[in-house]
């Protein structure tokens, strides 16, 4: 299994330093990364070739994966046009469908447009995936090892879902900051010094998630749990539900997602 990854940047970082963990050589990944100091920096911390421009080694192979910012995208794939045949094409471009790539690269076809999420910087991303026709089973096969590098992949039954993905976990870790920051402040102003604030919200945030990863119980079963009639957290869960912030929350996220619809279709005109 031969991977090549265009761009060299934080996530394509995160994806080679999960699959040498994995086992892959080191010899069987590059990356084609225009800036000098980026290919130095992928050279030293990870021992793989780097190179400055496509050219024919591209041919070689299984895969690319396209790691560069969705502006240029366009332009890239272009670049790339002569020299792919039967690589795997693998986008994880944020905003960029798969179809407007295929056309990119001249009908192209064998691609799949994966929405990542931050958290695969440190192995616990979720990733949501979906593939063009084009793509055969040994494909899926391929974007599947690539991507579960840094995290859990879901497979989507069609490249539109992935606007929902991207609404969900890929925006996703910002709705997570928001309510930390928010419990931090009320930690503050309660009088705790900020080392404390911080220290008491972030770790309720990931205790509680990891509570909820690891129980075959439903998430509102375990609310329940936490909460007694008449008791401190019903007093702030019905401050929650006055000000209607379940609603909201689910209002921000069909917002993303309709973002993410008008951003695909205004990217795909280049």
């Amino acid at each position: 299994m031969k991977i090549a990854f265009i761009g060299g940047g934080n996530m394509a970082s995160a994806l080679i330093g999960g699959l040498l963990r994995r086992g892959i050589a080191a010899t069987d990944l590059a990356v084609l990364e225009i800036t000098p100091e980026a290919r130095a920096r992928i050279t030293a911390e990870f021992g793989v070739q780097t190179h400055a421009e496509a050219d024919d080694y591209l041919r070689g192979f299984d895969a690319l994966v396209l790691a560069v910012k969705p502006q240029v995208l366009k332009s890239v794939a272009e670049t790339l046009a002569p020299y792919v045949s039967q690589q795997v094409i693998i986008s994880i471009a944020a905003g960029i469908r798969a179809t407007d790539i295929a056309r990119w690269l001249g009908g192209y076809d064998k691609i799949v447009r994966a929405m990542p999420n931050t958290p695969a910087l440190i192995g616990m991303g979720v990733t949501g995936v979906a593939a063009l026709p084009g793509v055969a089973p040994a494909g899926r096969e391929l974007a599947q090892t690539v991507l579960a590098a840094v995290g859990q992949v879901v497979w989507c039954d069609s490249e539109s879902r992935i606007d929902a993905v991207t609404a969900i976990s890929g925006s996703g870790p910002a709705y997570v900051f928001y309510f930390i920051e928010a419990l931090q402040q009320a930690a503050l102003q309660m009088g705790f010094d900020a080392d404390q604030a911080r220290a008491f919200a972030v770790s309720t945030f990931t205790g509680a998630a990891q509570l909820a990863a690891t129980s075959d119980e439903a998430i509102g079963t375990l609310r329940e749990r936490v909460t007694s009639k008449g008791g401190t957290t019903a007093a702030a869960l019905a401050s929650f539900d006055a000000d209607q912030i379940g609603a909201a929350i689910v209002r921000g996220a069909l917002a993303a997602e309709q973002r993410a619809k008008t951003m695909g279709e205004e990217m795909g005109q280049g």
